[in-house]
């Protein structure tokens, strides 16, 4: 049976995981999951406008989401179902956070983290095949974000 908005109140990791519920949607999960990163980065620019504890707080929200990560695929049997999102989220906030500012650039970073995302070029595929814990989920994700960092630095230094 899929999970569902009681499997998502059943536990606050399923929650956090499902990333509020948005892992639910029927179509492109991830996709709709990676959406929700861009209010957690308003939140966390809201809170600190220094860069250091910035990357503090997103660290902290991937540590949580390795436990709820965790935590869910073990109640799922799913070490990284598609449903968990928080791993998109977190991800995209930090490559939000690495991007010029302007709609533009969150456009591109929004494209850009969702192809290499999808695509999982090396290692990204070698992570996502290898490691299946909480951490694995989280892990790929994060270096789908490095490439996605590393072009939108390319491209910001090219215009």
């Amino acid at each position: 049976m899929p999970p569902d908005f009681r499997f998502l109140l059943a536990h606050p990791a399923h929650l956090i995981a499902f990333g509020f519920g948005s892992g639910l949607a029927p179509k492109a999960p991830g996709t709709v999951g990676t959406v929700l990163g861009l209010p957690l980065f308003w939140l966390i620019a809201a809170t600190t406008s220094s860069l250091s504890n910035q990357l503090m707080l997103l660290a902290a929200a991937f540590l949580l989401g390795i436990w709820a990560c965790g935590r869910t695929g073990r109640a799922l049997g799913v070490a990284d179902h598609g449903g968990m999102v928080w791993d998109e989220i977190v991800a995209f906030a930090l490559v939000l956070l690495c991007a010029p500012p302007g709609w533009p650039w969150i456009a591109a970073a929004f494209a850009l983290f969702r192809l290499f995302d999808i695509l999982k070029p090396w290692p990204i595929r070698l992570a996502d095949t290898h490691l299946k814990n909480g951490f694995g989920v989280m892990f790929d994700d994060l270096l789908a974000a490095g490439y996605a960092i590393a072009v939108i630095k390319g491209l910001q230094w090219l215009v």
